[in-house]
């Protein structure tokens, strides 16, 4: 083994001590990296701490983050997603599975303005859980779906760990944005997919089909989709066209979604208020967790960990899919105990050099750790889906984990077909 791979092993052990102890995951990086500083280099600790410090929150393609969770935060409080439910209704009567599918679609749009799959679940699963019990759905059904699909909403772009992904490993957020626009389709594809087979397979689970509509009250209702479709078209639409770059583009999200929620007449100065407050504490804690993590980087450069462990994990000689195979076990159980953030921040600095050695592309697996993250999502003890959903249904972990089994399955599935077909993540940054 190589030398370098006791420090590492010493280090962790004492960052999953800190976090058992309940530490909070910044003050957990930064306490491992200064250990790792101390003891095993003779570095100066302290001006390295507050270049790393610095360095991480003077960048500014870091704005773009807390613009995309005030701009979500103004949708949670408005309107716009309830009009945006009712207006996919009459669309979804005639498909195997009926109204399920507002919660897949519902998701899929809401990911798009809203970066958060938390947000997703909340803002979908208020309106579609009480509205589908009512009409007769099974709950289990009810509540796998919107598990699942609000995972959507770390793909779907404008995605905030892709936003992290790409601050911590210096690559393009335009590129993983445009990155994650086919696997996020694919997805939504595959969970309508098994909803209709559910369907068809166990038809007593759909209730009757209580009312009818028209072309006319189809095409009406998209009045009530007009106003998210203009949001999501000036956001992801001024990115891939050029005009503005992911940061601008947040500015511009910021302003159509306080526009769009004054016009609704939802913007008043409490929702104003709220839903700043409470994007700053989600900002400034995504924010401590980076500068945490900028410096357990540096730090583990200083030691020569990561290249330590490169050099370890090559004696094994694993093909490119072992590794993968390996990493995404590796996710999943750093998932069970972490939320996406946190495990993204904590394993770059010593994943990275081990995927460029193996000729994997950075872009591809930033697609790659954002599927393997969001079924840690729906994973319990800590899967960040679950505790949405049971704050809504009542429902325990167990049971709402047990319901999200086949979407879990479905994102394995897709990790394999991106994995096998790596264009359908790199075709799209690669031809843009």
């Amino acid at each position: 083994m190589d030398g370098a791979i006791l420090p590492g092993v010493v280090l962790l052990g004492f960052m999953f001590l800190l976090l058992a102890c309940g530490v909070w995951v910044a003050l957990a990086l930064l306490g491992v990296g200064l250990i790792g500083m101390l003891v095993f280099t003779s570095s100066p600790a302290g001006p390295l701490l507050a270049t790393a410090i610095w360095g991480s929150s003077n960048l500014w393609s870091l704005a773009s983050l807390p613009m995309f969770i005030w701009m979500g935060e103004i949708l949670f409080r408005s309107r716009l997603s309830d009009d945006m439910f009712e207006g996919l209704v009459p669309w979804m009567t005639r498909l195997p599975g009926r109204l399920l599918h507002v919660n897949i679609i519902g998701c899929g749009i809401f990911a798009a303005v809203s970066g958060s799959s938390a947000a997703t679940a909340a803002t979908i699963g208020k309106m579609s859980i009480p509205e589908l019990k009512r009409r007769g759905y099974s709950e289990r059904a009810i509540l796998g779906s919107l598990a699942g699909s609000a995972t959507l909403g770390l793909l779907i772009p404008p995605s905030i760990i892709l936003i992290v992904y790409g601050i911590a490993t210096d690559q393009s957020i335009a590129r993983l944005f445009v990155a994650g626009v086919l696997p996020g389709i694919m997805l939504v594809a595959m969970f309508m997919g098994y909803v209709i087979l559910r369907a068809l397979i166990r038809p007593q689970e759909i209730p009757p089909l209580a009312e009818t509509y028209t072309w006319r009250d189809r095409f009406n209702s998209l009045k009530r989709l007009g106003p998210v479709v203009c949001l999501i078209g000036g956001v992801i639409g001024s990115i891939y066209s050029g005009i503005a770059s992911p940061t601008d583009a947040a500015a511009v999200g910021v302003l159509l979604a306080l526009i769009l929620a004054g016009a609704s007449g939802d913007l008043t100065r409490a929702a104003f208020v709220d839903g700043l407050m409470s994007a700053t504490r989600t900002s400034c804690m995504i924010a401590f967790i980076l500068a945490g993590a900028a410096f357990l980087t540096m730090a583990m450069g200083f030691t020569g960990i990561p290249a330590g462990l490169a050099r370890w994990i090559a004696s094994f000689e694993l093909s490119p899919y072992a590794l993968l195979a390996a990493l995404t076990v590796f996710f999943i159980i750093m998932g069970c105990f972490l939320d996406g953030i946190s495990v993204v921040v904590l394993t770059t600095a010593v994943i990275q050099p081990m995927i460029l050695a193996a000729g994997i592309d950075p872009i591809w697996f930033g697609v790659f750790i954002v599927l393997v993250v969001e079924m840690a999502q729906i994973t319990p003890p800590v899967g960040f889906n679950l505790f949405v959903l049971q704050g809504l249904s009542s429902r325990d972990i167990l049971y709402i984990a047990k319901s999200a089994v086949p979407f879990f399955l479905i994102l394995v599935l897709a990790v394999a077909l991106i994995t096998v077909f790596p264009g359908i993540v790199t075709y799209l940054p690669n031809h843009m």
